[in-house]
């Protein structure tokens, strides 16, 4: 099995920070407001419909010994299709984002096929030369999409299949107790 090739972000996206250039006692703010070129890509990158009003803010801050937090908030109006109707759905994304930079994580092998054990906190993430912006709000935004949009109308309706002759089962018999309420009727009556 190969491993995919790295997702190319879209140009302009981009915004590394080298850890080593960056002041070591105060954080460093950041504010990405992708332009329309930039979101047309990302919308199509992520089978969007449409991306609007996308925002990324937030602050890399140095902990004590030589880990970084990096805590922002991500902000975007996605543009779906129903999974039912294909109806335009509009979603209003408000996601809080947190990474803790760790020396003391060792990035995994995936080479040699090994379980890898994941760790309690999810935020954990290795110690890296540089950051790429553009990349954690990548896959923030990625994260944050609605896998199953579905519009306020949206009904999947009710099929009923069975053979001929058979009544379909409906959501009373397939009650657990159903059954016995029918034998119990049949045997006694409701009173016995």
């Amino acid at each position: 099995m190969t491993d995919p090739a790295p997702t190319e972000l879209p140009h302009g996206l981009s915004q590394v920070l080298r850890l080593a250039d960056l002041r070591q006692r105060k954080p460093t703010r950041f504010e990405i407001v992708p332009d329309a070129a930039i979101c047309t890509a990302l919308s199509a990158m992520l089978d969007l419909s449409d991306l609007r009003k996308l925002r990324f803010v937030g602050k890399l801050s140095p902990i004590p010994g030589k880990d970084w937090l990096l805590e922002a908030r991500l902000g975007a109006t996605v543009v779906q299709p129903c999974r039912i109707t294909l109806v335009p759905v509009s979603t209003r994304i408000e996601e809080d984002v947190r990474r803790h930079y760790s020396d003391q994580l060792e990035p995994p092998n995936l080479e040699d096929g090994a379980e890898i054990e994941m760790a309690d906190d999810d935020t954990l993430e290795p110690l890296p030369a540089s950051i790429d912006l553009g990349e954690v709000l990548l896959e923030a935004l990625a994260l944050a999409i609605p896998p199953f949009p579905r519009a306020k109308d949206a009904d999947l309706g009710e099929i009923r299949v069975a053979p001929a002759g058979v009544d379909p089962l409906d959501e009373d018999a397939l009650k657990p107790f159903a059954g016995l309420a029918g034998l119990r009727d049949k045997l006694g009556g409701k009173d016995g």
